[in-house]
């Protein structure tokens, strides 16, 4: 019996929705189907990110295993160093990415009055060099810290070089350390803090010869004996227990020498100098302990006019409601955290302390005992001997104070040699010639200060020490300052004669002014 075509039709449509997947499952299929695709990208990508590890560590161990890289910031005296020695290298100024600058990175830049821009990579540029057949990059970096109180510029240099040991570094820091010395051997490096409390080198200058500062017989040779005796006298002082520490207080009048004598001691005794400036804007007691621990071991520190930094705190009843601290913080240095930081636990050793006041009764007597201030010396005003010397010093200063008596038929420029043992002092200094300027000249103009006037004329040594002694007995005995009289003569340069002639209206100028300004104050 036949089964009709209704019912043939309706077995077929049974049979193909039984094989048809429930609608629930295909999302599923679907899904688990994308999910491979996706696992199959995440096994490719972590394959390729662990190949990029690979690389990468390759890549570090190699640089660490034939690399070295260092880092030197300006902060550090390093930097000198390594800065100095690439201006000499001719690479560093054929770089294409300059930065130009008029400020030398020599240290006898000082010096130099030519004015030629230095030529610099400029900063967050690689430059390639060859040292000692290994290749070098160096990078110029730059970058602000803010710090409490304003923005400060740091400024670094990276080297990298291809090398296997520390050799070939040690090697260029001792050739640019000593390439360095060896142009600043007639400088003295100049140190202040910034305000990150660190120590930052500002300047390099020109030693000063002792012979060129002119005090008392017997003042300058016993400083520097005793600083000399000092520095090496460290395992005399370990040996008794005692700090390695010496201070010294210049005290006396304004213009006296206190300051130069410093300056000519630190190129006598090869020594760096450290100004610390108490009144520096945020400075208090934690920042000075931390400058002075900070120090190095062999250096002259230098506290200026320590009475008028310390005004508000050298009372130890001062009250610190005084301060005004509007706009930028004042210095909060305290007598007790300066004496602290001058010989407390943490305070460096092996360094020379200069302290200059103009009011030495002024100061607390705990700042000034031994320990502290152990040597004091007072700066008078000049005596009629300073005054000599001063004279000798500027008319006599390129001639041989040891060579012989100059010939007879020597020339002085004003005079012959026999003319002068003939002649009266006063006589010799009438032939000045009539058209040299005069330290008055009537004219509209008002010149105040020093006016050069090319060279001095040549003078026999027997004529500059009897002008030198006419001279001193014009100047009155501890009635003005050293200074003073270098201006003085500074305004005839090259007329000693002159010098001579004006010194005794130029002292009643001077005792004028200064009953002015007296009787301004009294008001």
């Amino acid at each position: 019996m036949n089964a009709s075509p209704s019912n043939h039709s309706s077995d077929n449509a049974t049979a193909e929705h039984q094989q048809r997947p429930p609608a629930q499952v295909s999302p599923l299929v679907a899904l688990l189907s994308s999910l491979s695709d996706w696992l199959g990208l995440i096994m490719v990508g972590g394959l390729i990110e662990m190949c990029r590890r690979l690389v990468f560590s390759l890549y570090n161990n190699a640089m660490e295993t034939c690399f070295i890289t260092a880092t030197f910031y300006d902060r550090d005296r390093s930097y000198d160093w390594i800065v100095h020695w690439l201006s000499m290298h001719p690479a560093w100024s054929r770089s294409r990415n300059l930065e130009v600058a008029t400020t030398s990175y020599k240290p006898d830049g000082a010096t130099r009055n030519d004015r030629k821009p230095d030529y610099l990579p400029a900063t967050s540029t690689s430059l390639t060099i060859w040292y000692k057949c290994r290749w070098m990059r160096v990078t110029r970096t730059e970058r602000d810290i803010q710090t409490n109180y304003s923005t400060e510029r740091e400024l670094s240099i990276t080297i990298t070089i291809l090398a296997g040991t520390h050799k070939i570094l040690d090697d260029l820091l001792l050739e640019a350390k000593t390439e360095y010395l060896a142009a600043e051997e007639d400088n003295i490096s100049i140190y202040m803090s910034d305000t990150s409390n660190c120590w930052k080198h500002i300047s390099d200058r020109p030693k000063r010869s002792l012979t060129s500062i002119i005090l008392d017989p017997g003042v300058k040779d016993s400083l520097l004996a005793d600083a000399k005796d000092f520095l090496e006298s460290k395992a005399w002082y370990n040996a008794r227990g005692i700090p390695f520490r010496r201070g010294y207080l210049l005290y006396g009048a304004p213009g006296s020498g206190k300051t130069s004598i410093i300056h000519s001691l630190a190129g006598a005794l090869d020594l760096d100098i450290y100004i610390i400036s108490l009144s520096r804007a945020g400075l208090d007691d934690n920042s000075l302990s931390k400058l002075i621990t900070e120090l190095p071991e062999h250096c002259i520190a230098i506290i200026e006019d320590i009475d008028a930094a310390l005004t508000q705190t050298l009372n130890r009843d001062a009250d610190d409601d005084d301060d005004n601290c509007q706009g930028f913080p004042v210095g909060r240095i305290t007598l007790s955290g300066l004496l602290n930081a001058l010989d407390g636990i943490g305070a460096q050793e092996g360094r020379l302390l200069f302290a200059t006041t103009n009011k030495y009764l002024a100061l607390d007597p705990a700042l000034c005992r031994p320990g502290r201030m152990d040597v004091h010396i007072e700066f008078k005003l000049a005596s009629k001997y300073q005054a000599s010397e001063l004279y000798k010093s500027f008319y006599m200063c390129e001639q041989d104070d040891t060579a012989p008596e100059e010939p007879k038929d020597t020339d002085s420029g004003y005079a012959s040699e026999e003319d002068e043992k003939t002649r009266p002092l006063i006589d010799f200094m009438d032939t000045v010639s009539e058209v040299s300027v005069s330290s008055t000249i009537d004219s509209d103009a008002s010149i105040t200060g020093t006016l050069h006037q090319g060279r001095a004329p040549k003078l026999s040594r027997r004529t500059v020490i009897a002008l030198a002694e006419a001279f001193a007995e014009a100047i009155p005995e501890r009635e003005l300052s050293m200074a003073a009289l270098q201006g003085h003569l500074m305004m005839f340069k090259t007329r000693p004669l002159e010098a001579v002639r004006d010194a005794k209206s130029w002292v009643e100028k001077q005792r004028q002014e200064r009953m002015i300004r007296e009787a301004m104050l009294k008001e």
